[in-house]
């Protein structure tokens, strides 16, 4: 772009033609986008990118070429002006970010855990749930005792019968009665 044709276009930004912001965005913005490109670590990447930053400079170049007044002499002075304002906003949107980034950390291959941690139960849930295991075995008739201890194992209806030598139903129907005595004994305390 050559002088005559900057200063012009300079004119018809400051009376705020679209044309002419359009123009000297598109002039400058793959050398800003350079500029913001190259001093990108991969860790910020991944909180912006380096149009966000060219447009966010644009926005304020915009407002204060049209509210302040500014002129620039010749392209060059332009050129070096847009390059500090670059500088200024990739700082900020490194600022807001630093927090984030000093938080996260990298987690390389090999390194995932197999399965997610479980989630270990409160101490007050801990002591609810031996409490109403505690019930539990008192409202079950000594008879029936083994097919609640297999249940508080885990295994399931199939294994308890197969166990106990009990049909299913039967397990079933006793795990049954067990949990209406249960709901007896705590509406009626």
């Amino acid at each position: 772009m050559n002088t005559p044709s900057l200063d012009t276009l300079l004119e018809k930004l400051a009376s705020g033609e679209p044309e002419a912001a359009e123009r000297v965005f598109r002039d400058y913005e793959p050398f800003l986008r350079a500029m913001v490109r190259r001093r990108l670590t991969p860790m910020l990447r991944a909180k912006f990118d380096s149009m966000d930053v060219v447009q966010s400079v644009w926005a304020d170049v915009l407002q204060g070429y049209r509210e302040s007044g500014w002129k620039f002499t010749d392209q060059e002075h332009l050129r070096a002006f847009l390059a500090r304002v670059t500088y200024n906003h990739f700082a900020t949107h490194c600022r807001r970010n630093r927090a984030a980034l000093e938080r996260e950390q990298a987690v390389h291959e090999g390194e995932w855990p197999a399965e997610p941690p479980a989630a270990q139960p409160r101490p007050s849930q801990v002591a609810q749930a031996g409490e109403l295991w505690a019930t539990l075995v008192d409202l079950c008739p000594p008879a029936h005792r083994q097919i609640l201890e297999l249940k508080g194992q885990g295994a399931g209806l199939a294994e308890i019968a197969e166990r106990t030598g009990l049909h299913e139903s039967s397990v079933r129907r006793i795990l049954y009665d067990l949990a209406k005595r249960l709901a007896a004994a705590r509406g009626g305390a």
